[in-house]
């Protein structure tokens, strides 16, 4: 089957932000949105390269599409661009939080730096998208309009599973993973759905990894973008708080924390405690790890 075959055009009309969208990921799916009629804003850090995005997109069609420079891990630009962004299309409908860097380093030697610059971007940069996106529908729920808007942000199964060497990515994905399910149970109210998903795809982020040619197809980032524009569909509209795993080889729901074996009667003093877990974490299911998933 062709990753790209076209979708319903049940998101025809519909204004979604897409951030880091020059490359990798983001790229598919703003060219996925657009085929399918969404009027797609592009953006990136540079916004030259936003703008190489929106003219392959035009190239193929009369479609709405606009470029736009956003760092998200910025905090004072989010809430301009995204006023930008509502008044260019006139509204807002779909927010798709794409963005990333890395900065993988064995724990031990990882420099503060490398820890804080992939939590801003990755976490604090949802957080911010997501925000001032929130603020926008709440207020419009306010004032007696109705919404049917979406947020769909970007996890990992390294923020899932671990994957040594990425302490701060898969931090900031588990904190993603977290971060939706708390942002559906918020909005919900408004008329705004939140999910995740955790794809394995390649991007900029990940081409270097000198994957033989079979397993690159398997990662092609035009597996996840069908994904993400079903999320954004009328078709998920009873679906939220969920993370969803995609690539060419599996689509999987991920399961949160879910609480395992457990003892009602908790001991009340030190020297029991080890009596008392060890019978939960023998009958504790094995934890999936990043060997099971490849």
């Amino acid at each position: 089957m062709d990753p790209y075959q076209d979708l319903s055009r049940s998101v025809a009309g519909r204004v979604v932000i897409i951030t880091g969208a020059a490359s990798g990921m983001g790229r598919a799916t703003a060219h996925l949105f657009a085929r399918e009629g969404a009027h797609v804003a592009v953006t990136d850090l540079d916004l030259a390269a936003c703008q190489h995005v929106v003219t392959e997109i035009t190239n193929g069609g009369p479609f709405r599409v606009q470029a736009f420079a956003l760092n998200v891990s910025d905090g004072t630009a989010i809430p301009r661009v995204v006023a930008d962004i509502a008044a260019a299309f006139g509204g807002i409908d779909i927010l798709v939080n794409n963005a990333g860097i890395l900065r993988d380093r064995m724990l031990f030697s990882m420099a503060e730096e490398e820890w804080d610059s992939v939590i801003k971007v990755h976490l604090k940069g949802t957080f911010g998208t997501s925000r001032f996106a929130a603020e926008y529908w709440r207020n419009r729920s306010k004032d007696g309009k109705t919404n049917d808007a979406r947020i769909i942000n970007t996890s990992s199964v390294a923020g899932l599973y671990a994957n040594p060497g990425q302490a701060n990515y898969g931090a900031a994905k588990a904190g993603i993973a977290a971060f939706t399910q708390i942002a559906a149970q918020e909005l919900s109210r408004y008329g705004v759905t939140a999910n995740a998903i955790a794809p394995g795809a390649l991007t900029r982020l990940t081409e270097d990894l000198n994957l033989p040619d079979e397993m690159l197809a398997k990662f092609d980032p035009r597996w996840v973008a069908p994904i993400v524009t079903w999320l954004a569909s009328p078709l998920s509209k009873d679906v939220t708080g969920q993370v969803i795993e995609s690539n060419g080889m599996f689509l999987a729901i991920a399961e949160s924390w879910q609480r395992g074996p457990t003892l009602t009667t908790p001991p009340a003093e030190a020297e029991d405690v080890d009596a008392a877990i060890r019978p939960l974490l023998a009958a504790a299911r094995p934890r999936t790890t990043m060997a099971d998933i490849n």
